[in-house]
């Protein structure tokens, strides 16, 4: 949200990543637009490592401690996703909301857009006696053989 209470635009491209940052006053150094370009780029979901070794794999120089403290940075302004996992966070390019499918053979997480019926938010809301405002649901499976299951 902006300070104005008007809804802040859902970051949907690259070029929007940027412009959030610019518009938020965050320096986009040479680092952290390697960081925003893979992430838009491999369309996954990442860990710190996994960025790390890739950038530099690519011929992108970057330290460890660029890489985690730009993926605080660009996750605390929401311009990036950070999924908290048991073994350490895994980032990925959309920050609005939405829910994961995670594929319990490979442990891909593959990202959906769902709505749930109006009648169910509003059954959880008489039932909470809280106003959703959003919600993310996690789903789990296993491999299926369409072409849209997770890949091993």
């Amino acid at each position: 949200m902006l300070s104005d209470g008007l809804v802040t635009p859902p970051v949907a491209s690259l070029e929007d990543a940027i412009a959030r940052c610019q518009s938020l006053g965050m320096r986009l150094s040479r680092q952290r637009r390697y960081i925003l370009t893979l992430l838009w780029e491999a369309k996954e979901h990442l860990s710190a490592r996994e960025i790390y070794d890739r950038l530099n794999h690519q011929g992108c120089e970057i330290g460890h401690t660029s890489v985690y403290q730009n993926l605080d940075a660009l996750s605390e302004q929401g311009i990036i996703e950070c999924l908290e996992r048991s073994d350490g966070c895994l980032y990925g390019h959309i920050s609005e909301s939405h829910s994961h499918v995670t594929c319990v053979d490979t442990n891909q997480i593959i990202d959906v857009q769902i709505a749930l019926p109006k009648a169910l938010i509003e059954a959880i809301e008489v039932e909470t006696g809280v106003t959703i405002t959003g919600y993310q649901v996690n789903f789990y499976g296993t491999k299926s053989e369409t072409p849209s299951g997770c890949n091993p």
